[in-house]
């Protein structure tokens, strides 16, 4: 009952804070300055007390309506690991008309010393800009003498003569927030379509009222002995529509194993503009299908036009495809000649930036320019081959139909009624077998007609990894053997990416770790530059850990040191897919060859467990044949996927094969 209370009374005194707080700048106090931990999450390494932010329209008689966002934080860092929130970064367009500007003002960092508040401002030194591509950059700040304890400060203001691009507001971080709000003053002119992402829906207000903007211009005038050419002002009175939205005490979002990518998850808002209809003015209509914004991609000069080059190339792919005949292997041909020639150079986009030919020269390009060139390439072989839009993990699910929606592209091949999916950006992707970046859900393919279709970009087949494993436990408990590992498809690309750079030893320390700190000699791989075969590992071992001795008795887990010690699966509820990234099946044979002097007391039934809606199984079967036991057993997941709803029987299923897995196999010494 006393706990009750105590949780009662912290609640209410978190709740009374939290209502007299007042959500300005400059109004640090002593006691906010004193607090050590965040009331509602004790483990936060910082928390948003307040960030407030508004977006409004301000007129221009030269070039019209622009727009303003103004953005003011309030953060509490209480220790070391959130000195990170000192950093704040805002990403800004700067191409043509539509370049934008940000402003950093009010950016004060407050610490407690020796009773007193002293505040250290953002110098020169701390703001700095960075290009990104030729389209973004990158204003930030580094707030100035941040300790554990401190809080910062800071307001910014994003000037946008594009009012089609309307700023994303996030009510949620990985840290939490005990004040959000956002206000959209947008005239009658504008319409968005807007949208709330996450678990979390803010508190919405509405209102209006009425306003005006003036301009001048110069009219002609008819007058006795002439025309006379004036200048006159107008005004006009419109009406401007105030949207609030705000969001109070929301959690920190937390990171989990098996996440695609943690902010397509995270509560926001997010505007598109649909129409516009300016004073005696047609309406202009800018919220499209996807059909209008793959046809107006292809016509940019940056895509399309690149798309239809191919002298620069012509007398390469002739030399390489003598004597081919077979479609498949043009595809192949083709494909390797891309990733063997040309050099990523880190940066996504589906334009182009120096253009094909160039990057052929050079044999450095983007996304765009590498993935174009091998898509002509393949047309121009014969192969019906389009461009693929994406939107990578790191730049999350689409939410609007619009241009910004990719930032990637990659090739699709249309074989009957499959689609081959190509990224030659990577040396060890194959056909099928994409980076991981790419693997997020659907992608758009664009035919040269400008007819398009949607790609599933998820895996559907399964990559299989099978382990065969000889040893002998002594009457020592040590366990010495051999193993035989092989694997492919996504698990052996999955090693390439890792692993393929790492040098031997530094790799057997991996791998011995991984194995539960077993010891490895006569390691030998095969194929793992051979990106069509399946990679096989194989060593010898001695194991030292994974069989007790009590008495006259040796215990172990039939699984050995493949046995899974913990459930990645901790939290209750989850609101977020479990991601697996690839269907798979893991297959293990292990041949246990027993102590003459010792006989098998106890072993484990056989087991069959299923999870709900076919996701996956686990099994193993226990055979005894003289003094050999062998086990066979199988994991597999059959979903790339597991929905939100289905996570807490995930994490039933998980913690049976667990227990199953720590039951013991008894070996008693004979009499």
């Amino acid at each position: 009952m006393k706990k009750k209370i105590y949780y009662l009374f912290i609640f209410l005194l978190f709740t009374v804070v939290n209502f007299a707080q007042k959500n300005e700048l400059g109004e640090v106090t002593i006691e906010e300055l004193k607090e050590k931990q965040y009331p509602t999450d004790p483990s936060a390494e910082a928390a948003i007390l307040f960030e407030k932010g508004k977006t409004y329209f301000q007129y221009d008689t030269n070039t019209g309506f622009y727009t303003l966002t103004e953005v003011e934080t309030k953060i509490k860092v209480y220790t070391k690991e959130g000195f990170e929130w000192a950093t704040k970064i805002v990403p800004y367009y700067i191409v043509g008309n539509a370049e934008q500007r940000v402003t950093f003002t009010k950016a004060i960092t407050y610490n407690l010393e020796e009773g007193k508040i002293v505040k250290t401002k953002l110098k020169s030194d701390g703001e700095f800009d960075e290009k990104k591509n030729k389209y973004w950059s990158l204003k930030k700040i580094t707030m100035p003498n941040v300790k554990e304890g401190s809080i910062i400060e800071y307001k910014y203001t994003i000037k946008s003569p594009n009012y089609g691009i309307f700023p994303v507001w996030k009510f949620q971080y990985k840290i939490p927030v005990s004040y959000s709000s956002f206000d959209t003053y947008i005239p009658e002119y504008f319409v968005y379509n807007n949208q709330f992402k996450g678990s979390y829906n803010p508190v919405v207000e509405t209102d209006s009222k009425t306003k005006t903007f003036s301009g001048r211009y110069t009219a002609q005038k008819n007058n006795p002995g002439g025309f006379s050419f004036d200048r006159e002002s107008y005004e006009i009175e419109y009406k401007e529509y105030m949207t609030s939205y705000t969001l109070k005490n929301v959690p920190a979002i937390k990171e989990e194993k098996y996440v695609n990518n943690i902010e397509n998850y995270v509560s926001s808002l997010h505007h598109e503009l649909s129409s516009v209809q300016m004073p005696k003015q047609a309406i202009q209509n800018y919220s499209v299908d996807w059909e209008s914004v793959v046809k107006s991609i292809m016509a940019d000069e940056d895509f399309g036009n690149e798309l239809k080059k191919q002298d620069y190339f012509k007398n390469d792919i002739d030399n390489l495809l003598k004597g081919i005949t077979s479609p498949d292997e043009k595809i192949i041909t083709i494909f390797e000649f891309v990733k063997a020639k040309m050099n990523w150079n880190k940066f996504y986009g589906y334009s182009c930036d120096e253009g094909v030919k160039s990057a052929y020269k050079n044999k450095v390009g983007n996304a765009a320019e590498i993935n174009l060139m091998l898509t002509a390439m393949l047309k121009y072989a014969g192969i019906e081959a389009n461009p693929v839009l994406i939107s990578t993990r790191s730049n999350g699910i689409p939410v609007f139909p619009n241009r910004s929606a990719f930032n990637y592209v990659i090739c699709g091949v249309e074989l009957k009624e499959n689609v081959v999916l190509l990224d030659a950006t990577s040396k060890i992707a194959l056909p099928d077998i994409l980076p991981f970046r790419d693997l997020n859900w659907f992608g758009r393919l664009i035919r040269e007609n400008q007819s398009s279709t949607v790609v599933n970009l998820i895996p559907k087949m399964k990559s299989n990894s099978n382990t065969i494993l000889l040893c002998e436990i002594n009457e020592n408990a040590k366990i010495t053997g051999k193993l035989r590992k092989q694997f492919s498809d996504y698990y052996a690309f999955e090693f390439r990416d890792k692993y393929l750079n790492v040098n031997k030893e530094n790799y057997l320390e991996i791998l011995e770790n991984k194995l539960d700190g077993i010891s490895i000699s006569d390691y030998k791989i095969e194929n793992d530059q051979e990106l069509y075969k399946k990679i096989t590992e194989t060593f010898s071992f001695e194991d030292q850990k994974n069989v007790e001795k009590i008495g006259d008795k040796l215990y172990f887990s039939p699984l050995l040191f493949f046995q899974m010690k913990d459930n990645p699966f901790k939290i209750e509820d989850r609101n977020y897919p479990v991601d697996f990234n690839f269907p798979f099946k893991d297959s293990y044979v292990l041949n246990i060859k027993i102590p003459d002097n010792y006989e098998v007391e106890f072993s484990p039934e056989d087991t069959n467990l299923f999870m709900e809606n076919n996701y996956g199984a686990f099994t193993y079967k226990i055979t005894q044949m003289n003094t050999t036991l062998q086990i066979a057993i199988t994991f597999e997941v059959n979903t790339p996927a597991v929905p939100s709803k289905d996570y807490k029987g995930l994490k039933s299923f998980y913690n049976m094969m667990l227990e199953k897995q720590s039951e013991k196999i008894i070996l008693k010494k004979k009499i």
